[in-house]
């Protein structure tokens, strides 16, 4: 997935938060989703977010304490740098890959989840290497899952 750079102004948001308006649409450039879990840069430093649509266009909405960490204001004008977080649909294997497209409920799921989530299931997923038959099932009950709009497999 490319990376987007860019300068932006920090801007006031809801409550004691920011946000950063992005001169893009993450939906052209990434593929549509409700929203997009990022990661990147602000100024240099590290940060992590989302990207939801606000009816005029896309922004990241920077918490309280990430301003107050970083020591950046509102008004700043910054350099930005943010890609899609975890695993992409166009990154999967290709049985989970088809999987997910024969249930697009469980894909559009998939999407919004944060890269953690992602990971536990495609380990969970690629735990099967020794037993083939497994990974059918268990890609399955993932899809199953995430169409229920599960985020975590539950433990036994």
């Amino acid at each position: 997935m490319s990376r987007q750079d860019f300068h932006a102004v920090v801007a006031a948001g809801p409550g004691d938060r920011a946000i950063i308006v992005v001169p893009f649409d993450p939906d052209e450039t990434w593929g549509a989703k409700a929203d997009h879990p990022v990661g990147g840069t602000i100024d240099g430093r590290r940060v992590r977010g989302r990207l939801s649509s606000t009816g005029a266009g896309w922004a990241l909405t920077i918490t309280p304490m990430w301003l107050r960490d970083t020591g950046v204001a509102i008004g700043a004008e910054v350099t930005v740098e943010l890609a899609p977080e975890g695993p992409q649909r166009q990154d999967l294997a290709d049985d989970i890959a088809a999987a997910l497209e024969a249930n697009p409920a469980a894909a559009a799921f998939f999407d919004t989840l944060a890269q953690f989530y992602r990971k536990a299931y495609l380990r969970w997923i690629n735990a099967t290497t020794r037993r083939p038959d497994l990974r059918a099932a268990r890609i399955a009950e993932v899809v199953d899952l995430l169409a229920a709009q599960i985020k975590q497999r539950p433990r036994p």
